[in-house]
């Protein structure tokens, strides 16, 4: 038997104000389009007022609502499978440095590498917009496996299931996605020193 939830301390017509921007950051770093992330917000807000009475206080209100959200992500790139484009595994081949930069942005000359260490820069809001940014200049195919599997940790055959590929395939647009992010981020945040 579930026990019953104090809805004084988790009232769901304070949840978008509480949550929502979090949730919307969240999902548009990997969905990309404004619209589809506000759409899974949502979602994740319905579905957790449905399911209030099984959220058992285990963990924060937040994570349990990212929790449902992931789920809505992972369903939506079910529901919008798309065979990878051959266009996408080489359409950077022929890319110049003027070309990488204005697909990546121009470098920020107050940035210095590292920061004071990874953990500092994963801490950085500038590093994060930056990232974002460097994110949506990937195809979508390598934007959403390089998300899966790096920012969600989810593990490569579940990838394949969702995204309807195979594991080759998968570390081919990985390995691409990796290299192009890097790029980017040599070019927007590292380069600018």
């Amino acid at each position: 038997m579930s026990e019953p939830v104090d809805n004084k301390k988790h009232n769901p017509t304070q949840w978008v104000g509480e949550h929502g921007d979090a949730l919307f950051r969240f999902a548009l770093l990997r969905v990309k389009t404004p619209e589809v992330a506000e759409d899974l917000v949502q979602e994740t807000f319905l579905s957790a007022l449905k399911a209030i009475d099984r959220f058992k206080s285990r963990s924060a209100l937040r994570t349990w609502l990212v929790g449902i959200l992931k789920h809505k992500i992972i369903d939506h790139f079910r529901k919008g499978k798309s065979e990878v484009l051959a266009g996408d595994l080489t359409m950077y081949e022929n890319e110049t440095e003027a070309d990488r930069l204005d697909r990546c942005g121009a470098p920020n000359p107050h940035m210095s590498a590292w920061l004071g260490g990874p953990d500092k820069l994963l801490e950085n809001k500038e590093f994060w917009n930056v990232l974002v940014k460097s994110l949506d200049s990937l195809p979508e195919a390598h934007r959403r496996a390089f998300s899966l599997r790096e920012i969600d940790g989810i593990k490569g055959d579940e990838i394949c299931k969702i995204l309807d590929i195979t594991s080759t395939n998968l570390w081919v647009i990985l390995h691409r996605a990796r290299g192009k992010l890097r790029s980017c981020l040599d070019a927007s945040w590292f380069g600018a020193q």
